[in-house]
């Protein structure tokens, strides 16, 4: 164990004739003496000066004395932090250096910090919508990327398709029939006032062919396709059959999630097409059986109020809905927490987000496909 030493030699300087001088050596233990100062002390008949001056730390070692194989004392000092060194200006003056106190409080701050932010993120958890909502796109993207590598479980998205599609169309044809129907009542009667009887088929045809069918249904997909997609996750997730399908090797994602949005993007855009024949044909034959218009003024408007894109942007808008139904479904699925009463939210809130980011989706789509003036109207007129 090292002990600090410092010697404090102290002399005393007369100016009579008789000239004396005294130096004594003294020896002091102290631990730390990193702040210790000497103190020169000379005195003279007319002045007294003192100041003090800083005293490099030193220790004692004992180490062997080659010449008569005795040991002997040596004082070594240690080189000083060049941070914590005194500096002498050009005035002569000491002045000490403050890089060392402010990387030291610096150090300091990292130090109390990192272990506060270790501390705080071990104990915050992010709240369950706010993660939810981030696996919805973590979803999408994983699709996306397997589909464009070729990771797709063929025999699944068949069996999908067959379900998305064929086993929806009468509800789609159903429903898009009647909304038709109730649409035409509306726009007949209105018309009729103003003496525009030809304009009824392509008014209908437009709105039907902008905005009814695809929203319509993707409507009841989303009631029928997408409450079934997360309630079946969800079973699984709360079963641990997930993890069953980790054990023997097979990714979830390639092997439930991809095939249902590949075949929901595929079937909507069809059921889109089918649902617009069928309300064009239904408001065409109300028309014509309770108002008196006949089927072919309505048709022939239709035919020339429609132009080649809206029925493009009617299968772009499906395919956008489609994907949202199935990867909202499918992340609220893969997400279920709670047994049996977690499935029944989360089929819940799944089909109420898609509802809601289908009409979100519908307003983005329409703003950008159709700006400006429409002059679709003015050949039915």
């Amino acid at each position: 164990m090292h002990t600090a030493s410092h010697f404090h030699p102290i002399c005393y300087f007369s100016d009579r004739k008789t000239t004396t001088k005294r130096i004594s050596l003294t020896k002091t233990k102290i631990p730390h003496s990193r702040h210790l100062l000497r103190g020169l002390e000379f005195t003279g008949r007319a002045w007294n000066l003192k100041f003090p001056v800083r005293v490099p730390e030193t220790r004692l070692c004992v180490i062997p004395n080659t010449d008569d194989g005795h040991p002997s004392l040596s004082v070594s000092e240690e080189n000083a932090n060049t941070n914590n060194a005194i500096h002498t200006i050009d005035d002569g003056r000491p002045s000490i250096s403050l890089s060392e106190q402010t990387n030291q409080q610096s150090t300091n701050a990292n130090n109390t910090l990192i272990p506060a932010l270790n501390t705080f993120l071990s104990k915050w958890s992010p709240p369950r919508y706010l993660w939810r909502g981030l696996s919805v796109f973590i979803l999408a993207g994983q699709v996306i990327i397997r589909t464009l590598k070729g990771k797709v479980h063929w025999r699944n998205t068949l069996q999908q398709l067959e379900r998305v599609g064929p086993k929806s169309v009468g509800v789609c044809l159903l429903t898009s029939a009647f909304v038709g129907m109730a649409f035409t009542i509306q726009f007949v009667r209105e018309f009729t006032r103003l003496g525009l009887n030809r304009s009824v088929g392509g008014v209908l045809a437009l709105a039907f062919s902008r905005e009814l069918s695809p929203v319509v249904t993707s409507i009841v997909v989303a009631g029928r396709i997408g409450s079934a997609f997360a309630a079946e996750l969800g079973t699984m997730q709360v079963s641990e059959q997930t993890d069953t399908l980790r054990v023997l090797g097979s990714d979830p994602v390639d092997y439930l999630v991809t095939p249902r949005v590949i075949a929901s993007c595929v079937a909507l855009p069809f059921l889109t097409l089918m649902c617009f024949t069928l309300g064009m044909a239904s408001s065409a034959f109300l028309a014509d059986s309770v108002y008196g218009i006949s089927i072919n003024i309505i048709l022939d408007s239709a035919q020339r109020a429609l132009k080649s894109w809206d029925i493009i942007s009617a299968m772009i808008k499906s395919q956008v809905f489609g994907a949202i139904i199935s990867v909202v479904s499918c992340a609220w699925g893969v997400t279920t927490l709670g047994g049996a009463k977690g499935v029944g939210e989360s089929t819940t809130s799944a089909v109420v987000l898609s509802l809601v980011g289908i009409f979100m989706a519908d307003f983005a789509l329409s703003y950008c496909f159709f700006q400006g003036a429409g002059d679709s109207l003015k050949n039915c007129v």
